[in-house]
């Protein structure tokens, strides 16, 4: 099995380490398709032009020609591609999607790649066309299933991709990449969906991405077969691609075409040419269309490269800062058809298993793109919560939204009354001692955002009432509290699960402010430090005195990360836990929470933060689960 590990995560997306014979690739990747017959830019080249340390090539064109073949074996695929680098190769399934067929075994051609040294070969999988009827996209999947099995015994040290097939049926995909996930193989691309992604049927191919992604074991990278265009990309990789090839840098430049960001352009139809790549920089569009066709080719390749690899860097630099979210909708506000694409994701089904992956914070702020972007699973976790946990006190009293932190402005009403005061807000109901957690104070919203947008937050509004059987009045009820308080309160219940703030604060409790700022810094109970509030999002760090009274109350594995008695002493000491000795683990917990660290007899070792979610830390035998803050030795 291959050796893989999350390093930073955003949505489903993952910055990852993958080794394989000849190096590491970083993920999210992108891998420029190698025409052995006809290198346009040798791989060599992409490496000192733009760091590739990866590329792949089709190992069904070197086998058909007795030259190239006979150099593949006897020298080695690197030296015939002269790259020192990581080299993945096809089998000959796309050729038979485009010529009917290929005359060569699946277990020759895999074989093959073995043999001539390939660091990631590709089982000979069986193209399963969109327009193809049930029948034999099922035969197809049967088949390509038992390819995979028999092809993965001659791996060797090989990496093994084996490609989920299905066609256009979610049934189909995902009973394919459930069989997949019992092979020993170590990567899974995506196939079929070249000729969705070339006729833009975006609705499809997520269905074809999530359907697969679902089904597959966690630990292992997902690779898209020719993913083309960039403005696929932060999409893709949102949904859990790990890699992606792409010969469209070549291919368009044959027809004449400049990629960018927002779509394709031919030359012929430019006077002006909206980019400052270095190409771009070097030559206008006139001298382009004056140079002999080879060169002229060779440019628009090399800008193609430039546009695709800066939009990959743009990709990880998002999923750094937590808004890779707000880069896809900023696609589909160009292209009308990502955004039906989207539609797909406010499935209430989808939108729980994305909530599972979510963080529960971001480094940056939450800004609103468009209409989508009150489905983001943050959103959609923000509702759920709000439902299940939030009881009035009493009456409610709604109040129109207004300069955030919403206490600034109802401070006084809040601790004046009885009536809890509710804002309305983009993200529906907020109860005022809310008004500081993420993602409510840190957002980012227009004055007037869509109307489908406004009528969401109408209804959760609505169900919050309902559910509660209230109904809201016009003048609070006098009274007295103290809204700090409440925020301790309000927030631990949202953060950790209702009730939790009546069995942290079962005692004296205190609360130390910052002097500067004036907000929440720690919280004390009969004098031990239980609880810090971060400032950059208003939530709660678990202190070893507060997740010695969890431990004691809850019975396992609430809040647990549960590792082997073996590295006890190693977590008691502040060392990290890593997934591959994780037992089990709460499910409820989510990347980034807090936990607790307890060993098999349930033995308090240690408290952190979650890097990865229940099915992570069981999937990944590689990579820390949770980071620890501090371990019982050390309190």
């Amino acid at each position: 099995m291959a050796k893989f590990e999350i390093k930073e995560r955003d949505c489903l997306s993952r910055i990852g380490r993958l080794e394989t014979p000849h190096g590491i690739i970083e993920t999210p990747a992108l891998l420029p398709v190698i025409n052995p017959n006809k290198m346009l830019i040798e791989p060599d080249e992409m490496r000192k032009l733009f760091g590739v340390n990866a590329i792949i090539t089709n190992s069904y064109i070197i086998y058909r020609s007795d030259k190239l073949r006979r150099k593949a074996l006897s020298e080695g695929i690197h030296s015939l591609l002269k790259f020192d680098g990581v080299i993945m190769t096809d089998s000959g399934t796309f050729q038979s999607h485009v010529y009917g067929s290929v005359d060569v075994d699946y277990l020759e051609i895999f074989e093959f790649q073995r043999d001539m040294g390939s660091d990631i070969g590709t089982i000979l999988d069986l193209f399963t066309e969109p327009d193809e009827n049930r029948t034999t996209a099922k035969r197809k999947v049967i088949e390509t299933v038992k390819r995979a099995r028999k092809s993965v015994v001659v791996k060797d040290k090989m990496l093994a991709a084996c490609t989920v097939q299905g066609g256009v049926y979610e049934d189909l995909r995902a009973r394919c990449a459930e069989e997949m996930g019992k092979i020993d193989c170590d990567i899974h691309p995506v196939g079929g969906v070249v000729p969705l992604m070339e006729n833009q049927r975006y609705d499809e191919l997520v269905r074809c991405i999530v359907s697969s992604k679902m089904h597959l074991p966690l630990s292992r990278p997902i690779h898209l077969f020719g993913a083309g265009h960039p403005m696929v990309f932060p999409l893709a990789i949102a949904l859990g691609v790990d890699m992606m090839d792409s010969s469209s840098y070549a291919k368009y430049a044959r027809d004449e075409r400049f990629i960018f960001p927002w779509g394709t352009k031919k030359l012929q139809d430019m006077e002006e040419i909206p980019c400052n790549c270095p190409v771009c920089s070097r030559v206008d569009a006139k001298e382009l269309k004056e140079m002999n066709k080879e060169e002229r080719e060779r440019n628009i390749a090399l800008h193609n490269l430039y546009i695709c690899f800066s939009e990959m860097k743009r990709i990880k630099m998002s999923i750094r800062e937590g808004s890779l979210w707000e880069l896809v909708e900023e696609k589909a506000s160009i292209n009308p058809l990502i955004m039906d694409a989207l539609r797909f994701l406010e499935r209430e089904s989808i939108k729980e298993w994305l909530e599972r992956f979510e963080p529960v914070s971001r480094k940056s702020a939450f800004f609103y793109i468009n209409r989508h972007s009150m489905h983001r699973p943050i959103v959609y976790r923000y509702q759920k919560r709000l439902l299940s946990v939030y009881k009035p006190s009493g009456e409610i009293i709604v109040r129109e939204e207004v300069e955030k932190p919403y206490g600034r402005t109802y401070r006084k009403e809040w601790e004046r009354s009885k009536t809890d005061i509710v804002i309305k807000s983009p993200f529906g109901p907020v109860p005022l001692p809310l008004d500081e957690m993420y993602p409510i104070a840190q957002s980012v919203f227009p004055k007037v955002i869509d109307k489908e947008s406004e009528e969401l937050a109408e209804r959760i509004l609505n169900k919050l009432l309902e559910k509660n059987e209230v109904k809201p009045v016009e003048k609070p009820e006098r009274g007295k509290r103290n809204l700090d308080i409440d925020r301790v309160r309000f927030t631990l219940d949202m953060q950790f699960g209702k009730g939790v703030s009546d069995i942290l604060l079962d005692g004296e409790m205190s609360i130390r402010k910052s002097k500067s700022t004036g907000k929440i810094r720690n919280v004390f109970v009969d004098g031990r430090h239980i609880l810090s509030m971060r400032a950059r999002d208003g939530m709660f760090t678990l202190k070893i005195a507060g997740a010695r009274i969890l431990h004691e109350f809850y019975a396992p594995p609430r809040y647990r990360v549960i590792v082997e008695n073996d590295v006890s002493r190693f977590i008691r000491e502040g060392r990290n836990v890593f997934a591959k000795f994780v037992i089990d683990c709460d499910s409820k917990l989510r990347p980034h929470d807090e936990c607790i660290v307890v060993n098999e007899d349930d033995e308090l070792l240690a408290v952190g933060r979650c890097l990865l979610n229940r099915e992570e830390m069981l999937s990944f035998n590689h990579g820390i689960a949770v980071k620890v803050r501090e371990g019982l030795d050390q309190s």
